[in-house]
C-alpha cells in the first residue's frame, strides 16, 4: 500500500489530458466564458468520484486513522477545486487573450493544485473504489521495478527540482510558448509539462526519504530560477511572445509589454513566496530533528 501511495500521480496523468484549451483561439468573444470541455470536465468528475468511493469504503475501516483520511480528503477536494478553476473557469478563456490571465492559471496549477493533491495522496483511496483483485493487480503492478525504479529516480529532490526548471523556461522560450498559443496539441503538452513536473517536484519535497534540509535547500533554488524568469519578464519593455502581441490590448486595458510585466510579477512575487514559505516550515522541522541532516539521501 505504501508503494501505491508514492505512485499516485500516475492516476492523474489521464485527468490532465484534459488540458486542451477549448476555445478558439480566432474568436474574439466579448468576455470570458466558462470551459465545459467533455476532456476537461469528465477526468476531474471521474477523479472525484473514484476518491469518493473509496474514502467512503475506507472511512469505517480506519479507527484511528479516521482524522488522516478526513484531513486528505480535505486536501484532495481543495486541490481538484483548484484544478477545476484552473482549467473550467472563466480564467481559462481568459488566458486566451492575457498572458497574465494564463500566468495566474499556471500558477494555480503549479503552485496550489499540485501540492494539495499530492498532500491527499489520493491513489490508495482510489483504488478502494475498484474490487480487491483489480487493487491486488494494480498494486503488483506499480511496486513492480520497471515502474519503481524510474519513479524513485524522478520523485529525487535534485532531480524533480531540474525538470521543473527546465520546464519552466523551456516552454517560456518565445517560439515554443508562441507554438503552444497557436496550436491547441503543443498547448496540451505545455500544461501537461507543468502539471507533472510540479507534482514531480511537490512529491519530492514531502517525500520521507528526502531530508528537509535538502528540500528547503531545492525550494529556495527554484524560488530564483522561477523568479529570475519572473523578474526577466517584468523588466521588459517590448512583448516576447507574438501570439499576444498581435491580439492587442489585453481585457484588462493593458498593452502587451504591461500585460507580460504583470505575468512575470505573478511569477515571481506569489512563486518565491510559496517556494520560500516552504522552506521556512522544512527548516522548521529540521530544527526540531537535529539528528536529521543535509546529508541524507535525495
Amino acid at each position: 500500500m505504501r508503494a501505491l501511495i508514492r505512485f499516485w500521480p500516475i492516476a492523474l496523468l489521464w485527468a490532465s489530458t484534459g488540458m486542451a484549451h477549448g476555445v478558439d483561439r480566432h474568436a474574439r468573444p466579448e468576455g470570458p466564458e466558462w470551459t465545459f470541455d467533455p476532456w476537461i470536465t469528465l477526468p476531474l468528475l471521474i477523479a472525484a468520484l473514484l476518491f469518493t468511493r473509496g474514502w467512503r469504503r475506507l472511512i469505517p475501516r480506519s479507527g484511528q486513522g479516521a482524522g488522516s483520511l478526513r484531513r486528505r480528503a480535505r486536501w484532495f477536494a481543495a486541490g481538484l477545486t483548484l484544478l477545476a478553476a484552473a482549467l473550467v473557469s472563466p480564467l481559462h478563456a481568459a488566458g486566451e487573450r492575457s498572458f497574465a490571465a494564463h500566468m495566474f492559471e499556471h500558477e494555480l496549477l503549479m503552485l496550489a493544485a499540485a501540492p494539495l493533491l499530492v498532500l491527499a495522496e489520493p491513489l490508495a483511496i482510489m483504488l478502494w473504489a475498484f474490487p480487491g483483485a483489480w487493487r491486488r493487480r494494480i498494486g503488483q503492478g506499480v511496486a513492480a521495478r520497471p515502474i519503481a525504479l524510474p519513479w524513485r529516480q524522478a520523485t529525487g529532490a535534485v532531480t524533480a527540482t531540474l525538470v521543473q526548471a527546465t520546464a519552466l523556461w523551456l516552454w517560456h522560450a518565445p517560439a515554443l510558448f508562441d507554438r503552444a498559443l497557436a496550436s491547441a496539441g503543443w498547448h496540451v503538452v505545455q500544461h501537461l509539462s507543468f502539471l507533472i513536473a510540479a507534482l514531480l517536484f511537490w512529491t519530492a519535497m514531502v517525500h520521507r526519504r528526502t531530508a528537509p534540509g535538502v528540500a528547503a535547500l531545492c525550494l529556495v533554488v527554484t524560488a530564483i530560477v522561477s523568479g529570475a524568469l519572473g523578474a526577466l519578464m517584468a523588466f521588459a519593455t517590448s512583448p516576447w511572445y507574438a501570439g499576444y502581441a498581435r491580439l492587442g490590448m489585453a481585457p484588462f486595458g493593458l498593452s502587451p509589454a504591461e500585460d507580460q510585466q504583470l505575468a512575470g510579477l505573478l511569477m515571481w512575487v506569489p512563486g518565491g513566496l510559496v517556494h520560500a514559505g516552504a522552506a521556512l516550515l522544512l527548516m522548521r522541522r529540521l530544527l526540531r530533528e537535529p539528528g536529521r541532516g543535509v546529508g541524507h539521501a535525495v
